[in-house]
């Protein structure tokens, strides 16, 4: 009895176990009969829109290429209608080379009105032949690069014109209209060359530039500057302003169009304005009586010399801030340093700065009386025959030989006054012969 219990027990396993495979293997063939659909239902949608986009994107595609084909047709007509309101015709004009008639200089303020509306009506009659105004609206702008004080010493040294009646010149010629300006560019041999250079270098390559006239040296100073803008194929907006008598150098050489001026310059060519720097003085071998604190006094002869090379003083700097400072002792007394002077002597003083670094150099202690030496080591004085240490320069030296501040200075109750020499916060030391 008990084995077939056994039996039927297990008989009953088997049959609820091989149900419920029966049962899964049935769900799992529908379960997968049912995906199956579903896939297949998904690839169609899937088809379906792989269709459609495609559709859009050829849709986009003709559409992006007929709005590049509008936008370029319409570009060139639209970019013409940008630059009709914005043209502009230049003149530029070395001023050192091309020197306006002295006719008009001499009247002053009304010759540079008359030198202007001469220049623009000459301009304008050109652009109308070449029918240049048909484009558009036009901007005119005259820009005259000078060295001014060299410019005004020639004038008044030919007896052409004096320094006032072209200071009014200048500004008849700039009160014409606010898009005339004269531009000094102070010293330097090539200075207005390489402003004018630069000028057209920029200016010829804006679109809105229509042309460009050049009024400068008939020489080969240009050259260099128009080969460059040929090679860059840009001398087709470029015109030659020329003087009467100039022999068209330039626009025969590079095949430019002239505009010849008559009466608005001089026919006659002047060498470069020379550079106008006042000369340093020296004080060596004047009498006290000639001289104020080491500064010379007006009529003091100029012998030193400096070549026209010589550096200028930066008005926005005080003149010790300045690298190298200028050496005291070479524009005020006698530097034999030399080359090794660690100071420099190449600046060009004005009478103002001069004065100016006379008063700086006496806040200084003079070093012979300081230190019983001077820095002029060169110097040799006997002092066997004078009593107390003195300064071999005298009030000429342009040291100082007492303290400004004399007996109440506060430094020197403190040790630190600059003025250690004996007898430096007396009074005013003066030599004995």
């Amino acid at each position: 009895m008990a084995t077939s219990s056994v039996a039927e027990s297990n008989q009953q396993l088997w049959d609820e176990t091989l149900s419920r495979l029966l049962n899964l293997s049935s769900v799992t063939l529908k379960r997968n009969a049912e995906l199956e659909n579903r896939v297949a239902e998904l690839e169609v949608e899937l088809a379906v829109w792989k269709q459609a986009h495609a559709t859009v994107l050829e849709g986009a595609d003709r559409e992006a290429k007929a709005l590049k084909v509008s936008l370029f047709r319409q570009l060139p007509s639209e970019h013409l209608q940008l630059k009709n309101h914005c043209l502009l015709v230049l003149c530029v004009i070395d001023g050192d080379a091309c020197i306006f008639n002295d006719a008009l200089l001499r009247q002053g303020h009304e010759g540079g009105r008359q030198a202007a509306q001469q220049l623009t009506k000459a301009v304008a009659e050109y652009l109308t032949r070449e029918n240049v105004h048909t484009l558009g609206h036009l901007s005119f702008w005259i820009t005259v690069y000078y060295n001014r004080l060299g410019l005004i010493n020639l004038l008044e040294r030919h007896k052409l014109c004096s320094p006032e009646q072209f200071e009014a010149f200048v500004m008849g010629f700039s009160q014409t209209s606010p898009r005339f300006s004269l531009v000094d560019v102070g010293y330097g041999r090539d200075a207005t060359f390489t402003k004018i250079a630069e000028y057209l270098q920029t200016y010829i390559r804006f679109p809105q530039t229509q042309r460009i006239f050049l009024a400068g040296s008939c020489d080969n100073t240009y050259v260099s500057t128009i080969t460059a803008l040929q090679s860059d194929d840009l001398l087709n907006k470029l015109a030659i302003l020329e003087k009467a008598g100039d022999d068209q150098g330039l626009s025969r050489r590079f095949h430019l169009p002239t505009l010849t001026l008559d009466n608005v310059f001089m026919s006659q060519r002047f060498t470069p304005p020379p550079l106008v720097t006042p000369s340093p003085l020296n004080v060596t071998g004047l009498s006290p009586r000639d001289s104020n604190g080491g500064l010379p006094t007006p009529h003091s002869p100029p012998v030193l010399s400096v070549s026209t090379n010589g550096k200028l003083i930066d008005p926005t700097l005080p003149l010790h801030k300045h690298s190298p400072p200028p050496c005291n002792e070479f524009y005020l007394m006698s530097c034999t340093k030399g080359s090794t002077c660690k100071y420099s002597h190449e600046y060009v003083l004005t009478p103002e700065q001069l004065a100016t670094l006379a008063a700086n150099a006496k806040k200084a202690p003079c070093n012979f009386l300081k230190n019983g030496m001077h820095p002029v080591d060169y110097w040799i004085v006997n002092l066997t025959e004078r009593t107390g240490i003195q300064c071999p320069y005298g009030e000429r030296c342009c040291w100082g030989h007492t303290c400004p501040n004399g007996p109440k200075c506060f430094h020197l109750s403190k040790g630190k006054c600059w003025f250690k020499g004996e007898s430096m916060h007396n009074l005013p030391f003066v030599q004995t012969s």
